[in-house]
């Protein structure tokens, strides 16, 4: 699979001036980490749940979690539980687009579907909820036990929102935890999420639209520590991924719009522009450029139309490149970049570079002519 494969070739080739590469479940963990983008969550519970994956796919989203955990009730687990292995069965054997997981309750949950399922193909691994140092290893053990029954490399992806992870007292005894944890499972471990929304209400906090999660302070001060103890520029580095925007709807608007006229103007798309603030997008676009700034790559999304937007913000532009190759080839030292607007310094970029070549990799790069408006207007429109 590719990202951007549903485009039309001729528009693929007018955006990128380096395409997306092809990955697969035996794809590196970076490539595959990197290739998240937008992780769309969709209920163990929904009807017509095949119909639905196979729809998305073809609609360029290339990582699905099936959810058994807060999308559904507690007297439909079981019902979502058949659901899912019923889908992940027939798309075993049909073949999909995308790397699709389940999100279970317990590890018990994991040892069931491994034991119920007679084809796991098209199953990429498991979404571990209220992750911790103390629960965590029965997950981890659970995923790898499934692995091995059906032969494949099943991945985790654990969820940091327990009270443990973001009170202050205990904050950071348990993200070390975690980390010399997931240290021990490093081969079986995609990527770290944050339930943002776990994580608000145990403070009886819901951030409103005009807002980004940095504005609540509880959660970035968690996401700040998370990068420090998870995301540092060595070995033990996992990619994490940004947390989920929980908006999709038209609302009266307090604050002023975020996004400018003028690059709309510039690439005569001045009804995407409207339409974005009209579906407070503005707002996760805003977010989601945060999360890169502070070291997040890639987010959860519950609804379709995000996908679009996380995706265009996720494909590396023409100048990054250039900067990011300039770097990794200048051995030492500093020097302005081509564009004449800023330094690059081999010591201190290094890492930055590396990983917008891996990024690179997974969404491709932009042609020199190429805006996060014209790439955002493709695939609006595709």
């Amino acid at each position: 699979m590719r990202h951007f494969d549903h485009l039309d070739p001729a528009v693929r080739q007018e955006l990128f001036y380096l395409d997306p590469a092809e990955f697969n479940r035996d794809s590196g963990i970076d490539l595959l980490a990197s290739a998240l983008g937008a992780t769309l969550y969709v209920p163990g519970t929904r009807e017509n749940l095949v119909a639905a994956i196979h729809r998305r796919a073809k609609a360029g989203v290339r990582s699905i979690v099936i959810d058994l955990e807060d999308a559904v009730e507690d007297s439909r687990v079981d019902e979502a539980m058949s659901h899912a292995i019923a889908a992940i069965t027939e798309l075993s054997q049909t073949g999909i687009d995308a790397m699709l997981f389940i999100r279970v309750r317990t590890a018990e949950h994991i040892q069931e579907l491994s034991d119920r399922l007679t084809d796991a193909r098209a199953l990429y691994g498991f979404v571990i909820p209220k992750f911790s140092p103390w629960t965590g290893q029965a997950f981890l053990d659970a995923a790898v036990e499934c692995g091995v029954a059906h032969g494949l490399r099943m991945l985790v992806m654990p969820v940091i929102e327990t009270p443990e992870a973001i009170y202050r007292e205990s904050r950071n005894a348990t993200l070390a935890g975690i980390r010399e944890l997931l240290n021990r499972y490093r081969d079986n471990v995609l990527a770290v999420r944050f339930g943002a929304t776990d994580l608000c209400g145990l403070f009886g906090i819901r951030r409103e639209r005009d807002l980004t999660i940095y504005d609540v302070k509880v959660v970035a001060d968690l996401i700040s520590d998370t990068v420090n103890h998870l995301g540092r520029g060595d070995d033990s580095s996992f990619l994490i991924t940004g947390p989920v925007w929980e908006y999709f709807a038209t609302h009266e608007r307090l604050f002023r719009p975020q996004l400018r006229t003028t690059p709309f103007m510039d690439h005569d798309a001045q009804a995407l522009r409207h339409s974005l603030i009209t579906k407070d997008f503005d707002d996760l676009i805003r977010e989601a450029l945060l999360d890169r700034a502070n070291g997040l790559h890639g987010k959860t999304v519950i609804h379709p139309s995000h996908v679009a937007p996380i995706h265009a913000l996720s494909v590396i532009s023409f100048e990054e490149y250039t900067d990011a190759v300039e770097i990794l080839e200048s051995g030492t030292g500093a020097k302005a970049s081509t564009y004449r607007d800023k330094m690059n310094e081999a010591g201190p970029h290094r890492y930055w570079a590396e990983q917008v070549l891996r990024r690179a990799s997974a969404f491709g790069v932009a042609s020199e002519q190429t805006s996060f408006v014209d790439v955002l207007s493709a695939l609006v429109s595709a």
